[in-house]
């Protein structure tokens, strides 16, 4: 695969599934296929690696070290390591994964909070670009992800998917996530129902300027998004599912 500067590849991990691609910088595109595979069970580290170098295989870009990889996981992650285990196995907490990646890749790589890099995809190619004040991004997915930016500038590692309310035994992502809604067999309204209070508690908390929904459920944005009554606008992250590769490449770079 020829490399250029232009370029870099994403690899976006989450909860059930681990996509990549390679993204051309200019545009904010992907100008490949998006390969993806299953998270697999357990989401043990060796196996997590085993199935990025899968990935990477697909897209020809394991032995091309000239192009910057970044790669995006579902965690608090603290100068290369990560703090925190929703949606893997326990194993990853207090684990020095960046390191772990790049030994088991062999390079060097970009490693950040898979819903931080998508709101950096957001800031700068999407619906938070030229935004001023307070940007809120979620990730609805198997969990729920966030990424604060304020004047286009990443406050990291918000997690605000676990938030609770005084009332709630529970905390957001396990009352409100996508992966509930499916579990539970909601319709859409029940499942506003639900979004409703998650978002009216982070506007309350925040006052944001604006509310970005990513994650895959936001391709039918049309068919909650209207259901939701709050003083912030609410919009669909124009990468949708692809924001976490298209940023974590962008952050391959600086």
């Amino acid at each position: 695969m020829a490399s250029g500067a232009a370029r870099a590849v994403g690899v976006d991990i989450g909860g059930t599934g681990i996509k990549a691609g390679i993204v051309d910088l200019d545009a904010g595109v992907l100008v490949s296929d998006r390969v993806k595979v299953a998270t697999p069970a357990g989401a043990e580290p060796e196996d997590v690696l085993r199935a990025v170098t899968q990935v990477l295989d697909t897209l020809g870009a394991t032995d091309d070290h000239g192009i910057p990889l970044g790669v995006a996981f579902p965690a608090i992650v603290k100068h290369g390591r990560t703090l925190s285990a929703a949606n893997v196995s326990d194993a990853w907490i207090g684990f020095e994964a960046e390191k772990f990646f790049e030994d088991g890749l062999g390079r060097e790589i970009h490693f950040a909070n898979d819903a931080d890099v998508a709101g950096i995809a957001e800031v700068r190619y999407g619906a938070a670009k030229d935004v001023d004040g307070l940007v809120i991004l979620t990730t609805l997915g198997t969990g729920i992800g966030s990424a604060l930016i304020y004047d286009g500038v990443l406050v990291p590692n918000s997690e605000l998917g676990h938030v609770q309310g005084a009332k709630r035994q529970k905390d957001a992502e396990a009352y409100a996530a996508y992966s509930v809604m499916e579990r539970e067999s909601l319709t859409w309204e029940k499942w506003a129902k639900r979004l409703q209070w998650y978002y009216s508690h982070i506007e309350f908390l925040f006052s944001p300027d604006l509310f970005i929904v990513g994650g895959g459920v936001s391709k039918n944005a049309q068919e909650f998004l209207p259901l939701l009554t709050l003083g912030t606008p609410i919009v669909p992250a124009v990468h949708r599912n692809n924001a976490g590769i298209i940023g974590a490449a962008a952050l391959a770079l600086g």
